[in-house]
């Protein structure tokens, strides 16, 4: 069997259509010494294929971050695999709030350097001597304290649609770039305020809080399971949700709703609106947030530009990208002269 993926994106949605099965959306992660990453990743690949899960899981020898999809009546299956690995047995699987049966249409398992680009010296940063879990009850009661600080540790475009009322915002456009920005932030409040953090579903904030933590901060938290397990706790508990927004997703389906306040606005036109797109022009293809208006008006395009290049026959844009790179704009996501009505935080 090959160990790799060879259906295009087209050929597994019309397979997931044919088949019907209801397909859960999940997540997890795991900081484990791995001495072998390329058996374990060929294992995996062999059990979840048989299996048909689909996503994006990252392997390195630091740990596993996964991110994937299953089928309903294959999910038991599914947990008895990740069981069967010892230091994977009864770890915590972030359900989604919200499931798209094409919220995957690949199984890709690939090998990095980290699990989450950091940028940090893994060896003399101790991620055992991290910040302390807060379930959702105990989160709502600290950022309720004069005493506490609390940050986001999301990247710009994430935190945009979806954020805790009061909390930090870093204007960042990946994980790597916040690690300095909250240590020089938080150096005053070093042996003063509780830092308190939150991430989509925790992977994050276990890096951060160790990091600040070898920082000499003393007071460090972050929020059990992130977002995701803080909404199905307060949903189950019958407390209050203090998040405001859309919760962003890395897969197809961009995002999912936690309340119904929408905190963001178009880019285009500056309307309330939190739908994440990407520039329907495939030589640009910026992710950035339309509302139903400017989608129509610019035909799920940034920009007029972009509408004229996307107006053209396929070939015609083929050639005009012929010798060219992808464009900027693709890794930088929400950004561009064009966007008029992008907001910037800290």
């Amino acid at each position: 069997m090959e160990l790799f993926n060879k259906l295009s994106a087209k050929q597994r949605t019309a397979l997931i259509e044919e088949a019907g099965s209801k397909r859960l959306t999940l997540s997890f992660y795991k900081y484990h010494l791995i001495k072998n990453c390329q058996l374990f990743r060929d294992h995996l690949y062999l059990a979840w294929s048989e299996l048909d899960v689909l996503g994006r899981i990252y392997i390195a020898k630091e740990g596993i971050n996964a991110q994937l999809s299953v089928p309903s009546e294959n999910f038991e299956k599914f947990k008895n695999s990740i069981d069967e690995v010892s230091f994977l047995e009864q770890v915590r699987l972030n359900i989604a709030i919200e499931h798209d049966d094409f919220s995957f249409l690949k199984l890709k398992i690939k090998l990095r350097k980290n699990i989450v680009a950091d940028g940090l010296d893994s060896v003399t940063i101790d991620l055992n001597n991290n910040g302390k879990h807060l379930n959702a009850k105990d989160f709502n009661s600290m950022i309720e304290s004069p005493e506490t600080v609390l940050v986001d540790m999301r990247n710009h475009y994430e935190s945009e649609i979806g954020h805790f009322q009061g909390a930090i915002l870093p204007d960042v456009d990946s994980f790597r770039e916040s690690l300095p920005i909250i240590e020089k932030t938080f150096e005053k409040y070093k042996k003063s305020k509780n830092i308190v953090m939150y991430c989509t579903g925790g992977i994050r904030c276990e890096k951060a809080s160790a990091f600040l933590k070898h920082k000499g901060h003393n007071n460090v938290y972050q929020l059990e399971g992130g977002i995701i397990e803080y909404t199905r706790q307060v949903k189950n508990q019958g407390i209050e949700n203090k998040f405001l927004g859309k919760n962003f997703v890395f897969d197809q389906r961009r995002g999912e709703v936690i309340t119904n306040n929408i905190v963001s606005n178009c880019h285009q036109c500056g309307e309330k609106s939190n739908e994440h797109v990407n520039c329907a022009n495939d030589a640009c293809h910026l992710l950035f947030i339309q509302c139903e208006n400017c989608s129509k008006k610019y035909n799920t395009c940034c920009s007029v530009d972009c509408q004229e290049i996307n107006s053209l026959p396929f070939e015609e844009q083929k050639k005009l990208r012929k010798g060219k790179g992808n464009s900027n704009k693709i890794f930088k996501k929400g950004r561009s002269e064009d966007l008029k009505f992008k907001k910037t935080s800290l």
